[in-house]
């Protein structure tokens, strides 16, 4: 950009409304160019003594959201912080960080990751910089490797500048089945059932409380979804060992903390009338788009995402019983 400074070539100009008119030039091209500011607002919502959630989006990726259109939280004790799920980001997990750090003093000792989804364990970078321990089930730790560098490229698009620092860090700890951590007089229990939403999903279980953070197995407020890597009979099954432990409160991987009950129509009845429907279908011969045509969702239409998602899931669950 030129600028002339001649006030006869300018006569409706005053000098100094020139020097004006190009500091607001400058200002604009930068504010343009410039890294926002990270801005996310995070909240510990108080589920129980020394039990917090941070409650995610319903709706999609944003840049706004940062990517965290889903649950984490941490569980406090006398000798330190577990954190479950770290994140979409490195910034996100620092934002995390910082309102752990207004409820407690208390250091993260361990991170575990529910799944291999993105916003389960993006963060775990920089809460391995903190000296925290990363905890994850073996499949869930495949998963990531598999996807990581299809899940940044996604991000990057949504995020921007806010992906700054963000790189792939994996757990460090595995498990198959299940894990126990005893800290602090608290007894945390880590249980792979098989996965569902992702081949890794994996929950954190606190039977003295009787509390359960479910990561991406239940689903509550919003419609869940069948992916190209899920699996819904392995899903039904994992939530129906959830249901089996009896849990008091569920801490889902989307959507508002609730109770057994809600988590059964929300997830469990969603995934059934799936299951149900297009298992019939098949077993008459009937093609994919009759049997998609034929199932009626409306009991489930006042979740959030249920027009984007609901035909994708009927799809992808008649695909995956018809292989069975």
């Amino acid at each position: 950009m030129n600028y002339n400074f001649s006030e006869q070539n300018m006569p409706n100009y005053k000098l100094h409304n020139i020097f004006k008119y190009i500091a607001i030039s400058f200002i604009s091209t930068w504010a343009v160019y410039a890294p926002a500011s990270h801005a996310l607002q995070l909240k510990a919502t108080k589920v129980a003594d020394g039990v917090y959630a941070f409650i995610g989006d319903t709706g999609m990726r944003t840049y706004e959201n940062e990517g965290m259109n889903a649950n984490a939280g941490f569980i406090v004790t006398k000798a330190g912080v577990v954190v479950v799920d770290s994140g979409s980001s490195y910034l996100v997990a620092k934002a995390m960080h910082a309102q752990i750090n207004k409820v407690t003093k208390q250091p993260v000792k361990y991170v575990v990751n529910t799944g291999g989804q993105d916003h389960r364990w993006l963060g775990n970078g920089y809460f391995k910089e903190q000296g925290a321990q990363i905890i994850a089930s073996s499949k869930a730790r495949a998963d990531m490797e598999a996807r990581a560098a299809q899940q940044l490229n996604g991000l990057k698009s949504e995020l921007r500048d806010k992906l700054a620092g963000t790189t792939p860090v994996y757990p460090d700890t595995l498990f198959e089945d299940k894990e126990t951590l005893n800290l602090g007089g608290t007894t945390i229990e880590l249980k792979y059932f098989g996965g569902g939403h992702t081949p890794g999903d994996a929950i954190v279980w606190l039977p003295q409380k009787k509390i359960v953070f479910s990561g991406d197995l239940v689903f509550t407020d919003r419609l869940l979804g069948v992916l190209p890597f899920s699996n819904s009979k392995d899903w039904l099954a994992s939530f129906e060992a959830i249901a089996r432990l009896k849990p008091r409160t569920i801490i889902p991987g989307h959507g508002l903390p609730c109770n057994l009950a809600k988590a059964q129509h929300d997830t469990g009845g969603y995934l059934k009338l799936l299951r149900t429907h297009m298992h019939k279908a098949i077993e008459k011969g009937i093609d994919l788009q009759t049997a998609i045509n034929t199932l009626d969702q409306s009991a489930f239409s006042s979740l959030a995402n249920y027009e984007l998602l609901k035909g994708g899931n009927a799809n992808r669950v008649y695909l995956e019983m018809e292989a069975e």
